[in-house]
């Protein structure tokens, strides 16, 4: 039986499950492509935001999963909208997956714009507590019906070596559902955000930088990291 959406917005234990296994989903993908995607970023010379993008759409369609024939839409690389099973209840998921790839030494955060996620941005920044919308709905509705959305990241962290790229590690994190607001970013001073690399005196669009620590120390699962061949890989509870 399906579940509505909109009643996970009282239901936090059940949104967290549903989020778990979706990021479960992602990080075998990428697992089982890792090696790959070794060999991909030493030899491709395009850009490596395109590089990771590649990488992560032809993990993900190789492995596989249930698909709704509805069309997404939204400023994220991979979107499907598809079905949750689960032995209790089944739910529609629109799941949102974005790719990032940044120099090594920038692996512990991850840049985002607000069209990427539904949460709310709560921090401070330049002495001020700032409270900004996320752009993406916490329940997507696509001809009349309802998608609990999802976004997980990807993020590529490599180094270069004589105008070649080399993949040092890949991170993947699961971003709340914006109704799990009060558990992960209840205040300004209780927040998983860093301020983003935007000057709002150019005029620059409002980014964010995602705080995998912070993230983690609310609950160590959504952050994950994947060494590469031949270290092994355990799933962080």
């Amino acid at each position: 039986m399906f579940i509505d959406p909109n009643d996970l917005q009282n239901d936090s234990d059940k949104l967290e499950e549903i989020e778990k296994a979706s990021l479960r989903l992602v990080v075998q993908a990428i697992y089982d492509y890792r090696e790959t995607a070794v060999e991909i970023f030493r030899e491709e010379h395009d850009l490596v935001a395109d590089i990771g993008e590649d990488i992560t759409r032809e993990a993900l369609d190789k492995l596989g999963m249930s698909k709704i024939d509805r069309r997404l839409f939204g400023k994220v690389d991979y979107k499907r909208a598809r079905y949750i099973f689960h032995p209790e209840y089944a739910v529609k998921q629109a799941l949102f997956i974005d790719s990032k790839a940044e120099k090594f030494s920038g692996q512990g955060t991850a840049t985002l714009q607000t069209s990427q996620f539904s949460m709310r941005v709560r921090q401070v920044r330049g002495e001020q507590a700032i409270d900004i919308p996320g752009d993406l709905p916490m329940i997507l509705r696509v001809r009349d019906e309802s998608y609990i959305t999802t976004t997980i990241f990807v993020k590529y962290n490599y180094a270069e070596d004589n105008d070649t790229n080399i993949l040092k590690n890949i991170t993947v994190s699961a971003v709340p559902n914006g109704f799990l607001q009060t558990r992960y970013n209840p205040t300004a001073q209780d927040t998983i955000w860093l301020a983003g690399r935007n000057s709002p005196l150019r005029g620059e669009a409002f980014r964010v930088r995602l705080s995998f620590r912070r993230l983690k120390n609310k609950a160590g699962w959504r952050v994950q990291k994947l060494s590469l061949p031949p270290e092994a890989f355990f799933w962080n509870e």
